[in-house]
């Protein structure tokens, strides 16, 4: 397409910033001169493949055969429909990319790509999905360490008080940003906010979680603040999730409303079934860091054990039903396990992938708990069939690498790259304390 590179100059942008994420759910970016975004509109910028394999601490690990040395040079596009100039950052746009080979093709190491093979399969299939991410943060006076910008009450509005020119700064950013917002509170962790994304089709939804991150960043800096999205921001904290809903739907009608009866049934059902089966392997794509691993505590909010829940907020799988107040269409589910180490579209494609293959293979879906099984006994819990989930980052790639669903989402090579990298970060932390870990990965998201 034609790029009017003159609009954007016209507008006062000096640089656009292509980003991406990586495997560790890190943006990553490169900035060109607005008079060259046509240019790598074009033809894409030069960047080394290896940051596929970039672990949390920015380590760059040959143990996957496929990236074994420092050769090679990829293309970064831009995705040129959806260049946004930046209300928190005037001289710059942003831009999300894709990642291709030299000459152009698909590189299998994309993430985006990959998502977008999962909305493929969907169309296919004759079904559509609709995503929403909810970004839990820590808002900090310090650059040092976590020092609250506001003391509480939890969803009280004197919290936003505290922090009031910051939060209207957020909310107008992300308008300006074309961020629809849903809702933004104070949430229940110290000095921590959230921020509910408004739905839509997977590949914008992760798009706008980036560029979310990437609004609120830029608005604490103009106040003075520093804000961390890290699944723990202190080692004995509640820690912060960004939560994934998910809805899926064949013409108008959502599959995953109740019809009155409280559950989903037929093929709503069995894509719900498919996470539940496959709950594992999807989080060890959507919450995959050592810190991930340290927040899934019981009684946190966090999806330590393996089990669906209507509207139960202790459940890894949170299904939210249909009302006649609400309608049909708002049905979805929750995927609390979800945190911003994981790489949104990786996520995404694993959610879609799981349940999609629900759908196929008719999965059974196991009936719902509506307690928290942190409270049962061992016996309690394996009379009903409920388990931890991975606590270990070798638990963790074991449940990955079981699960052919969302193996089947990664693909090969970049299912390589991906084991790789968390066995990477795994050698890091087993040197370090959990205070250690928490502290290095606080302000990467």
């Amino acid at each position: 397409m034609t790029v009017d590179v003159a609009r954007l100059q016209n507008t006062g942008v000096a640089g656009v910033t292509i980003a991406w994420a990586d495997n560790s759910g890190i943006p990553r970016s490169r900035t060109v001169p607005a008079a060259a975004f046509g240019d790598a509109v074009r033809h894409g910028v030069g960047i080394t493949p290896l940051f596929a394999v970039f672990d949390s601490h920015d380590g760059i690990t040959f143990a996957h055969d496929g990236l074994p040395n420092p050769s090679g040079d990829i293309r970064l596009i831009p995705d040129s429909d959806r260049v946004t100039p930046l209300a928190g950052q005037p001289a710059f746009a942003w831009v999300p990319g894709r990642q291709a080979g030299p000459d152009g093709a698909p590189w299998p190491y994309d993430q985006r790509t990959r998502l977008e093979a999962q909305v493929a399969r969907a169309a296919a299939a004759g079904l559509s999905v609709r995503a929403g991410f909810e970004l839990e943060f820590f808002v900090s006076l310090s650059d040092d360490g976590p020092l609250g910008a506001h003391d509480g009450p939890a969803y009280s509005p004197h919290a936003l008080l505290q922090v009031d020119d910051f939060a209207a700064d957020v909310l107008r950013g992300l308008a300006a940003n074309g961020v629809p917002a849903g809702q933004f509170h104070a949430e229940y962790g110290p000095s921590q906010l959230e921020v509910s994304l408004a739905p839509a089709d997977p590949v914008t939804a992760a798009d706008r979680q980036l560029l979310a991150r990437q609004t609120i960043h830029a608005a604490a800096r103009a106040h003075g603040l520093r804000v961390s999205f890290a699944p723990l921001v202190t080692a004995d904290g509640v820690g912060n999730g960004l939560h994934l809903h998910v809805s899926v739907s064949r013409g108008s009608e959502n599959l995953l409303a109740d019809a009155g009866k409280g559950v989903p049934e037929g093929q709503g059902a069995s894509f719900l079934g498919g996470l539940v089966r496959d709950l594992p392997g999807i989080a060890g794509v959507s919450a995959p860091s050592v810190p991930s691993l340290l927040r899934r505590r019981p009684g946190y909010f966090a999806g330590a054990y393996r089990f669906w829940g209507v509207e139960n907020r202790e459940a890894p799988l949170r299904y939210v039903p249909s009302s006649p107040f609400l309608g049909a269409g708002r049905a979805n589910v929750e995927l609390k396990a979800s945190d911003a180490s994981g790489n949104p579209y990786l996520a995404l494609a694993a959610v879609l992938s799981a349940g999609l293959a629900g759908i196929d293979d008719g999965a059974p879906l196991p009936p719902p708990v509506q307690d928290d099984p942190g409270t049962w006994t061992d016996a309690q819990r394996t009379e009903k069939g409920i388990a931890l989930l991975p606590s270990t980052p070798e638990e963790a790639e074991r449940a990955l690498l079981a699960s052919p669903a969302v193996a089947a989402a990664l693909g090969e090579p970049l299912l390589g790259a991906f084991t790789a990298v968390r066995r990477s970060d795994a050698a890091w932390a087993a040197d370090h304390t959990p205070e250690e870990t928490v502290a290095a990965h606080r302000w990467l998201y």
